[in-house]
């Protein structure tokens, strides 16, 4: 019997649809000067206002003035695309401009701009690992799939050590010959944790295991830090980590991704990565936005202020309501459901009776049995708008019981599904 490709694909559609997880995109327009304010529309056509409150944009630069006039001159200057790979005609002034500027955002010697934030990760981790004979890479097991990616690319040895535990990286680390080379490759902040790296006690492992150090900052650069430079920049850590990791596609609200680092080391990835070389590069208008939200956040403090105060009023309001979250340090907060299909319920009954737009995170993204909410509470949002949410979560979770009733949030392993 011929292979039936139709049935097959469509048997495994079914399969990721029956174990709750299969993914919905909502369809949004966002308004600007309005953020975090978007236009939904429904898949039968219907269009409403709802208000956002998973995004990435963590102080609406993605509408910033001074955001939408650098691009807006440089696709007047230049048109709309940059015209060729970086090789091949399509490295501009605002490529050369945006690396520079991000080197002086981590005081490294060298930037390299890649098309986005994963590429930037694969790209760097898997060249690094051929580059170096031997290498062995160690990796946190709650790393992005780009890292994960990068580190299989790459062909090297690698061990993964359990989330953020010294112990047990330092165990892995001597099973190792100290003369070959290694690489530690983490998280700053843990995007669907809500938590931090010990990136002191990490630097310390690596210096005395003669490691090199790899942090991806995607979250955190532009957030925290005196100039946005990240979870290193705000502990004064940048020269004790040897490749930074960021992105313009998250608190910059532009698109692309970067590393910094020493100038050698960024000249080989800029030679031998595939991800870099062979795909077209961003545009200038994208380039030139994403400096100008830089630049902006090296300077004012008033959007990371505004930002960490939201955060810690939508926390107090949901520890004052009961509601089980990941309490971390940062401004990431998971709100725990612990079942695919309930966390799907969730998001619907908050996007059509209530008007708010959260897309539920199940497997692969995070384990089975921890499904969650991730809630961000951005700059643009007001204390009206705060309140309203945690209203509304509180009510579900009093009367209409769509939440799992956390005994220990440290015991997820143990959620039930929803009733």
């Amino acid at each position: 019997m011929k292979f039936n490709y139709s049935t097959h694909f469509k048997n495994c559609v079914q399969s990721v649809k029956e174990e709750g997880r299969y993914r919905y995109f909502a369809q949004l327009e966002r308004i600007v000067g309005s953020f975090p304010n978007a236009i939904y529309t429904s898949p039968e056509g219907k269009r409403k206002n709802v208000k956002i409150w998973c995004g990435n944009d963590y102080l609406g630069m993605g509408q910033h003035p001074k955001v939408l006039a650098a691009a807006q001159d440089a696709i007047e200057k230049c048109g709309a695309g940059a015209g060729g790979t970086r090789n091949i005609s399509g490295t501009t002034t605002y490529h050369v401009e945006l690396e520079e500027c991000v080197a002086d955002l981590h005081n490294k010697e060298a930037g390299l701009v890649f098309s986005s934030g994963y590429v930037a990760n694969e790209g760097t981790l898997s060249t690094l690992g051929k580059l170096m004979p031997g290498c062995v890479i160690f990796s946190d097991e709650l790393n992005h799939a780009s890292m994960v990616h990068g580190i299989r690319s790459s062909k090297c040895q690698k061990f993964i050590f359990k989330h953020n535990n010294l112990d047990h990286l330092e165990y892995l680390l001597k099973q190792v010959d100290i003369n070959l080379p290694k690489i530690i490759a983490f998280e700053s902040v843990y995007s669907m944790e809500g938590d931090i790296a010990p990136i002191e006690e990490i630097a310390d492992l690596a210096e005395k295991y003669n490691a090199l150090t790899y942090i991806d900052e995607v979250h955190a650069v532009g957030i925290y830090g005196n100039r946005g430079g990240g979870v290193v920049d705000e502990r004064g850590l940048m020269d004790r980590i040897d490749i930074i990791e960021g992105t313009f596609g998250k608190c910059y609200g532009s698109m692309g991704g970067f590393i910094t680092g020493d100038a050698a080391v960024l000249d080989a990835i800029r030679c031998y990565a595939s991800g870099f070389i062979f795909t077209t590069s961003l545009p200038p208008a994208t380039l030139a936005a994403s400096r100008a939200a830089v630049d902006h956040l090296k300077e004012s403090q008033e959007e990371r202020r505004v930002l960490h105060e939201n955060v810690a009023l939508l926390k107090g309001l949901l520890r004052k309501s009961g509601l089980k979250f990941y309490d971390g340090d940062t401004h990431i907060i998971p709100l725990i459901v612990g079942e695919p299909t309930c966390c799907r319920e969730v998001t619907n009954i908050l996007l059509d009776e209530y008007n708010i737009y959260v897309q539920p995170i199940n497997y692969p993204t995070v384990p089975r049995g921890t499904e969650r909410l991730r809630l961000t509470a951005s700059c643009v949002h007001t204390k009206e708008d705060i309140h309203y949410l945690a209203e509304v979560l509180e009510h579900l979770w009093i009367h209409n019981h769509v939440f799992n009733e956390v005994k220990n949030i440290e015991d997820i392993e143990k959620l039930k599904v929803c009733v």
